[in-house]
């Protein structure tokens, strides 16, 4: 509808030019897909509870080797890290918020499925992580998953890797359940569980979290892969430009430090970073 009024046009093309903005970074800095800074700002969503990987600390730092990548690639499109805005992205909120358009990309442990694939873009994989399980440095007696039967198996609330084992691998595990993952530590430490089971990366994480250092070991079985990808609104044009910058990332070693960093105190042996698009089944 075309205004009359002057002032209304101006009002208009106040408005219009603050929503071309806003576009693409839900908090009206962003400058979504253009891969230069400019000035504005990129909102990017990590975990926030996942030391290791991502995690928002006491003092309101950012750590962990999501944050690290998400850096590094927000960089490469051309953004100083003081340019970030980070933003929470807990598991089930994910696809919600690139379809919304609340962040420009997700880089929060998320592994490339078919069934995201149909909802969102991903960059990647960028790591393969291997469902595996945390035993206490001293305990020798888990060194396979049938070893499992008849021991306290320890789960998040909501988790499906430790169900998995119950229902196809050892199905006379005692599963227990806790809040979150910091209990089951706490009780793997006090010998109330014997396992706790998720992504390898976020177990080496946790493990290497300084209270723990030396008190956990990763049992190293690989019982399914977990290709992480960068996730991207579906057609966004950042997903060839996120590709790009890990890449370089991996070609100038900034990926093992990343690694190194992150995992070593908990003596990961991590996967040779992978190559884009090669997803592992």
């Amino acid at each position: 509808m075309k205004l009359r009024k002057a002032t209304a046009a101006a009002t208009t093309a106040l408005v219009l030019s603050l929503t071309a903005t806003a576009c693409g970074g839900g908090d009206g800095d962003s400058d979504s897909g253009s891969g230069s800074g400019d000035g504005k700002k990129i909102t990017i969503g990590i975990k926030f509870d996942q030391p290791g990987i991502g995690q928002k600390t006491a003092d309101g730092d950012y750590t962990g080797f999501d944050v690290d990548v998400a850096t590094y690639v927000a960089k490469e499109l051309g953004y100083t890290e003081d340019q970030i805005e980070w933003k929470e992205a807990k598991s089930a909120d994910r696809e919600t918020m690139l379809e919304r358009g609340d962040v420009d990309f997700i880089a929060a442990s998320y592994s490339i499925t078919d069934e995201r694939d149909q909802k969102v873009d991903f960059a990647g994989p960028y790591l393969l992580a291997h469902q595996d399980l945390l035993v206490r440095a001293d305990d020798s007696s888990i060194t396979k998953p049938e070893d499992l039967n008849n021991k306290n198996l320890c789960s998040v609330a909501g988790s499906t890797s430790a169900q998995n084992i119950k229902d196809t691998i050892a199905p006379k595990a005692n599963l227990q359940t806790y809040g979150g993952y910091s209990e089951c530590l706490t009780g793997l430490e006090n010998k109330a569980v014997d396992a706790l089971t998720t992504d390898d990366s976020i177990l080496a994480g946790y493990a290497s979290q300084e209270q723990f250092k030396g008190k956990f070991k990763l049992a190293g079985l690989k019982l399914s892969n977990e290709n992480y990808g960068i996730g991207v609104q579906e057609g966004s044009d950042l997903k060839d430009k996120i590709n790009a910058a890990l890449e370089k990332m991996v070609a100038d070693k900034s990926w093992d430090k990343a690694v190194d960093a992150n995992f070593g105190p908990a003596n990961y042996q991590n996967e040779p970073a992978p190559k884009i698009g090669n997803i592992v089944k």
